[in-house]
């Protein structure tokens, strides 16, 4: 099992990698709660809450008509992880190249103690309480 400072290092690294990619990339998200979330976590660029934006074929339509990529950052339950399968078949449909190796990374890394992108803040913050206590 990872001891608590190799969690932050790892949960650190993807979050920073997210950063980069929403540069060029749009984040999908569920819904107002993740994105405000991610923005907690300094996470800007594009970042669309499928639904919100018009259904999932609509934001793959439009994002095939702009020439985006899509990081799909759905939750990792059961209701996340089947909008997620609806997506990636979507984008795939209408010729977008998408990323959901970062959901299942964090889905990963945060198992048990979380299953939804608006609890990244407060999983990031406990990490480091964990950190700082273990050293």
């Amino acid at each position: 099992m990872r001891d608590a400072d190799e969690m932050v290092d790892e949960f650190e690294a993807l979050l920073e990698e997210l950063r980069e990619l929403a540069r060029e990339s749009v984040i999908l998200v569920e819904g107002r709660k993740d994105r405000h979330a991610l923005e907690e976590l300094g996470i800007r660029g594009d970042i669309v809450q499928v639904q919100d934006a018009g259904g999932i074929l609509g934001v793959a339509e439009d994002l095939a008509a702009q020439g985006r990529s899509a990081i799909i950052l759905t939750d990792w339950d059961r209701k996340g992880g089947h909008l997620a399968e609806l997506l990636r078949n979507a984008l795939r449909a209408c010729g977008v190249q998408y990323d959901d190796s970062i959901r299942a990374r964090v889905s990963m890394l945060s198992k048990k103690e979380i299953k939804d992108v608006e609890s990244l803040p407060a999983f990031v913050s406990l990490l480091d309480e964990r950190g700082r206590a273990a050293r």
